[in-house]
């Protein structure tokens, strides 16, 4: 699998903070991460790559960044945004950030608004929106902050201001979410501690002013990305796939939790810590699966699996619940006007619901024999393209192209394992919409 993206980025910014080398091997080779290393490079890191998927960086030490020339170009990355966005602002600089249009219609203001509490000066378009400016503060203040709504993305913009911020900052969370951030802060030297409070909620405090050093990093493969290939595998009669080197962080694997108790034959092996992740080898089988309740708790687990998991339950026994999950209304796209929408298309029965959905399967292959839409947003079109291997009729997805920003190698591997897949054009009116 392609290196996790998460994970990926994490280690660019990290080492481009650290003194001496780091060198970074198994990088994801998605457009995302490619643009968060072109911002690092603005911002005076030295960055090369001996291979396609290892980078070698020469930091420049927490502080030490230096202000870019020119506008930070995020693309489609919103993990690239709001990490950058918090490692410069406690720098005293100035960067410009800028995205492509679904980027830009994608709410920034849960991070600005901590980030302005710590005394940086940040504008943007309608308020919360790209492009925007964020002029960091020569004189950072540590910040106690309780989080509204589980977000990697927000604490780590929180974390990565606080390195640079004298005394202790503190991010609690109501609920865990992905903690790649914390592994990879101890890693590279931070002092950072984890707590539980006496009212259940996890306490992670940095100590500021930190000196980073460089290290070596080793990136396991993406489970997001494993989940379209683990969901095909699922779906296809006698499919067997096995799928080496997956990072299996107990914050991440909500999806196999759940599909597990929809009935998915699934099993872990040669498990091992690689660089402080846990990884292992994923086996799965064809399997019959049986709609549930997923529970609304374990959206920070599998935030990015649901549009995979909605096309699993249109040909499952029964109904899929999916409740609790409004945050994918501000993902690439509105996942779940997105997801409902070209589920409806092929012939399946959806309710939409302002926080979720519900997929009535039909115990066999959706009919298919429509075109749907991706909405820039990658994980949708890879979600359709899983389904139109096992629907009666082709699925044809507009705007395939932006599977890119993740997951590059995505087509050739799905070939690689049998499907048929036709990039020749096709008109609106082969297909009902």
């Amino acid at each position: 699998m392609p290196g996790d993206k998460s994970i990926s980025h994490r280690a660019l910014i990290f080492g481009a903070l650290s003194v001496g080398e780091t060198v970074v091997t198994g990088l994801s080779q998605g457009d995302d991460v490619a643009r968060t290393e072109a911002a690092l490079r603005h911002l005076g890191a030295e960055i090369w790559a001996p291979e396609a998927d290892t980078r070698v960086i020469f930091g420049r030490g927490v502080g030490g960044l230096c202000e870019p020339a020119s506008a930070l170009d995020l693309g489609n990355s919103g993990t690239g945004a709001r990490l950058l966005m918090g490692m410069v602002a406690s720098h005293h600089l100035t960067a410009h950030f800028t995205g492509d249009a679904s980027l830009s219609n994608r709410p920034m203001d849960r991070v600005i608004l901590p980030l302005r509490q710590m005394g940086a000066d940040i504008s943007a378009r309608d308020g919360n929106l790209l492009p925007l400016t964020v002029a960091g503060t020569r004189s950072p203040v540590p910040i106690e902050y309780v989080l509204p709504t589980p977000s990697a993305q927000v604490k780590s913009a929180i974390l990565l201001a606080a390195l640079n911020t004298p005394g202790d900052t503190s991010v609690i969370e109501p609920v865990p979410s992905r903690d790649h951030t914390e592994r990879m802060m101890a890693h590279f030297g931070a002092t950072i501690t984890e707590r539980e409070d006496g009212d259940g909620r996890r306490r992670i405090t940095v100590k500021g002013e930190a000196e980073l050093t460089g290290r070596p990093v080793s990136i396991p493969g993406d489970p997001s990305s494993a989940a379209f290939l683990i969901a095909a595998a699922l779906a296809i009669p006698t499919s067997q796939v096995t799928i080496q080197n997956v990072g299996t962080n107990s914050l991440r694997t909500g999806f196999f939790d759940t599909l597990r108790e929809m009935g998915a034959n699934i099993e872990l092996s040669s498990i091992q810590t690689v660089g402080g992740e846990p990884v292992a080898d994923v086996t799965v089988k064809h399997s019959r699966l049986i709609g549930i309740h997923v529970p609304p708790e374990r959206a920070p687990t599998m935030i990015d699996e649901y549009p995979v998991l909605a096309v699993l339950a249109a040909s499952a026994e029964g109904q899929t619940v999916v409740r609790g999950v409004s945050e994918l209304r501000i993902k690439e796209s509105d996942r779940i006007s997105a997801m409902t929408t070209g589920l409806r298309a092929c012939g399946v029965t959806v309710d939409e619901f302002e926080d979720g959905f519900a997929v009535t399967g039909l115990g066999r292959p959706v009919p298919g024999g429509a075109a749907v839409h991706t909405y820039l947003d990658h994980r949708v079109a890879m979600s359709f393209l899983v389904l139109g291997m096992t629907s009666e009729e082709p699925i044809v997805v507009n705007g395939a192209e932006t599977i890119d920003t993740s997951f590059p190698e995505f087509m050739d591997l799905l070939t690689g394992l049998g499907a048929e897949v036709s990039q020749k054009p096709w008109t609106r009116n082969d297909y009902r919409d």
